[in-house]
């Protein structure tokens, strides 16, 4: 169930809240939201899992009619409140059991009455009371609501209602669980914000009824309008990319080093030495033989020396992007980057990412 609240919870483990409650004794609490995981069947061994959504910093106590003790919630995120009661043999408890959610916080409490039927399928309790049908019948003068540019998870859907004052008025809103209260801040009005997360499947023609509870009666009235703000611009505006296409991650430099070839002057200046070497050993047909073998080792070894000397490096350097895809930048020299480095390529040319 998804809470009507104006902040946005980040997900938590449950652990003690920091939160000032000697400032919120300051002010009444306030339970926005009731909800349980509806069963199929109430028998000894089932869970009832319980969601309530108010004021942070709190503790919330719930009475279940039939049962034989209380379940005390646990706060996992600022203002959220979650448990479970597994049902026992000595327990009474019937698809019409009431359930009473008491939420503390300083030394005020404020109480609600979860709308569902604990079993699957029933629906919501109905809010006749036998013996308490005094008054007039309350009534639903406006109900509206100001939308979300897309529905997206984490914006927010601002509900107003106008209509009988001193009413109960609680919400449901189809593709979410659970039912909301829109409380009254002044006589007759009634205001409450929704914040969409990622299980909710809203549409911008979602169905979002309201129900107003006064002494037993109930009125109900279907929201006339899309949750989707439409625009009023005469062209789409493009939509903004929310990520960024020329960022890389450097996965790999490599160097590559390229020999030249020794070209005809560096092999016969290797002959030429080579043969004067030769010519200073023995003599007759040993010193020609000499000669003919120096040449060809100092050809050979010329050849390699002006090779050597010809060689050349340059950098590969290969960057990784975040759909997966990658690319090669070569540079003649080094070009000052690092392994798991941040870039930006634009142009074929490689800069930190700041």
């Amino acid at each position: 169930m998804l809470p009507l609240i104006t902040v946005t919870f980040a997900a938590a483990p449950a652990q003690a809240q920091q939160y000032n409650t000697s400032a919120a004794a300051d002010y009444a609490p306030v339970i926005r939201g009731f909800n349980v995981d509806e069963v199929r069947r109430l028998a000894p061994g089932v869970e009832l899992n319980f969601d309530v959504y108010g004021t942070p910093g709190g503790r919330v106590y719930l009475q279940i009619a039939g049962a034989n003790r209380n379940l005390q919630l646990t706060e996992t995120d600022p203002g959220q409140y979650q448990g479970s009661y597994t049902i026992s043999n000595r327990d009474r408890i019937t698809q019409n059991s009431s359930v009473t959610a008491n939420l503390r916080v300083g030394n005020q409490v404020t109480s609600g009455v979860l709308r569902e039927s604990l079993i699957a399928g029933i629906g919501r309790h109905d809010a006749r009371r036998r013996g308490d049908l005094a008054g007039g019948q309350p009534r639903i003068e406006r109900f509206d609501v100001e939308g979300s540019d897309d529905l997206r998870p984490g914006d927010d859907l601002n509900f107003t209602l106008h209509g009988t004052p001193g009413a109960k008025v609680d919400m449901m809103i189809a593709g979410t669980r659970g039912v909301f209260f829109l409380p009254e801040v002044r006589p007759g009005d009634y205001e409450g914000s929704y914040i969409i997360r990622r299980g909710d499947r809203i549409a911008p023609n979602t169905v979002v009824t309201a129900n107003m509870r006064l002494n037993g009666r109930v009125a109900t009235q279907t929201l006339g309008k899309p949750l989707q703000l439409v625009s009023t611009a005469p062209v789409a505006t493009p939509r903004v990319v929310r990520y960024c296409t020329n960022c890389a991650t450097v996965e790999a430099i490599n160097v590559i080093e390229v020999n030249g070839d020794g070209n005809y002057l560096g092999t016969i200046g290797g002959g030429v030495v080579g043969a004067l070497l030769g010519s200073q050993v023995g003599g007759g047909n040993g010193k020609t033989a000499a000669q003919v073998v120096g040449a060809l080792g100092g050809a050979y070894v010329g050849r390699n020396i002006e090779r050597n000397a010809r060689q050349t490096k340059h950098f590969e350097v290969v960057i990784r992007f975040s759909n997966g895809g990658s690319q090669t930048v070569q540079y003649a020299n080094d070009p000052g980057l690092r392994v798991g480095e941040k870039v930006k390529i634009n142009d074929g040319v490689l800069t930190r990412d700041t």
